[in-house]
């Protein structure tokens, strides 16, 4: 099969090819997915995890991506819930072989049915940026209706989803970026918009939960604009500053095939929508990993038509 592999941690971007691999193996509980649509993230080959096995050993060469959105091709032995031909998609496991691959192995317990009118680039799309906002909203920030949150990055893969969910839930949201996103980020749902570049952040005041894509100086001063009993959550870094009077999470997403599936009903709802920047052939990922402007909405890798 056709792989984009990983050989050289010291090359970054450029180390980064088009290549023949084996057909994946499936161990127990996994299934093989031939993979329509794939989804990445621009920072993943500097995760350990790229690099190295759960018992931390070197596993070169790799195959980077860790969405996928495709069809059950086969079912390994134990595997229950999913059945060959079914569509599906999910996260693949941070310390495996991934999703830019014509085919691969995963967890079937990761992966959540496709319905029929769902398009594969859009659920490509999901994932990691779905669960994240989710996960990082209510499950760690806790916010709730009539709440004030501060979505960093709010146009980007996770903060435009968070916006959007947010505001279904009936908070008030705030959204950061610059300047070419404010009407991207106001058409999301957002009440009011900050240009990270131009604007003072303290003029936000206080807030109830600040949801964190940036890190660095950004996350340091956020901390200061959480009002007592509220939470600072980042999914940047851990973070070295905390509220005077409330919580600091820092959190990695986790699989869940039920969150998936509400996710994918909000959006055959029409309450979600996530944003599809460019959609790219297998044979150009390693151009949409280095692509130097910004643009908004997710890159998404397409392995092979319906």
């Amino acid at each position: 099969m056709r792989a984009i592999i990983a050989q050289d941690r010291d090359a970054g971007v450029d180390g980064l090819t088009l290549a023949d691999l084996p057909y994946p193996h499936a161990a127990e509980n996994d299934v093989i997915v031939r993979v329509h649509a794939a989804g990445f993230t621009p920072g993943e080959l500097d995760w350990p995890a790229t690099w190295t096995d759960r018992a931390g050993r070197d596993r070169t060469p790799t195959v980077p991506g860790h969405e996928v959105s495709g069809t059950v091709v086969e079912l390994g032995y134990g595997t229950t819930g999913l059945t060959v031909g079914q569509r599906v998609f999910g996260l693949t496991d941070w310390a495996r072989n991934g999703s830019l691959a014509e085919y691969t192995a995963v967890e079937a317990r990761n992966l959540a049915p496709l319905a029929a009118d769902l398009d594969h680039t859009v659920a490509a799309a999901l994932p990691i940026s779905g669960l994240t906002a989710w996960q990082g909203l209510f499950d760690h920030g806790r916010l709730t209706t009539g709440q004030t949150v501060l979505v960093h990055g709010a146009a980007g893969g996770v903060g435009s989803i968070a916006v959007q969910l947010a505001r279904e839930a009936g908070a008030v949201v705030i959204g950061t970026g610059r300047a070419a996103d404010h009407d991207v980020v106001l058409d999301l749902g957002a009440r009011a918009f900050l240009d990270l570049d131009a604007d003072e952040l303290g003029q936000v005041g206080e807030v109830d939960v600040v949801f964190d894509v940036i890190g660095g100086d950004v996350l340091r001063r956020s901390a200061e604009l959480v009002r007592a009993g509220g939470t600072l959550v980042t999914i940047a870094a851990p973070p070295t500053v905390r509220p005077k009077d409330g919580r600091a999470v820092f959190f990695v997403v986790e699989p869940d095939r039920a969150r998936l599936s509400d996710l994918t009903q909000r959006v055959r709802d029409g309450r979600l929508k996530p944003i599809v920047g460019a959609v790219r052939p297998l044979s150009e990922t390693a151009a949409a990993f280095a692509r130097r402007h910004r643009t908004h909405g997710r890159t998404i890798i397409q392995v092979a038509d319906e």
